[in-house]
């Protein structure tokens, strides 16, 4: 199997995944997954699809993240990943799809409204 590279987003932030057949190293922007994200839920957001699957050991993930914040960035890597590995493998789509894990989150942000100061939120009303 040579490698398999996908493509997940979320909000603003673009993941592009690689994955190889190995033992279980993810490599995000040339950095461990401990050392890019720190927060303990963020690094088991990006591994949901692989220990849903149980095939955490036996594939080397490379990512290149670009883009939003670190939740977008996280939630990007995953669905990455999901996508990925249904490629590798058609047995496990049901799985990652009863997940949630195939679903692209289509929620983005409203533009700010031209006479406003955000897009929902007015200027305070002065009667006199």
């Amino acid at each position: 199997m040579e490698v398999v590279n996908t493509v997940g987003r979320r909000k603003a932030a673009v993941a592009r995944v690689f994955v190889k057949p190995g033992k279980g190293q993810i490599t995000i922007n040339h950095k461990e997954l401990a050392a890019y994200f720190p927060l303990e839920i963020l690094q088991f957001q990006v591994k949901q699809p692989l220990l849903a699957t149980n095939t955490a050991e036996n594939y080397d993930i490379t990512i290149n993240l670009d883009g939003g914040g670190i939740k977008g960035q996280a939630e990007a890597a995953r669905l990455g990943i999901a996508r990925a590995l249904c490629e590798i493998d058609a047995e496990m789509r049901p799985t990652l799809k009863k997940a949630g894990f195939l679903t692209r989150d289509p929620r983005e942000v409203e533009r700010k409204k031209p006479g406003q100061p955000g897009a929902r939120r007015k200027f305070q009303f002065s009667k006199r």
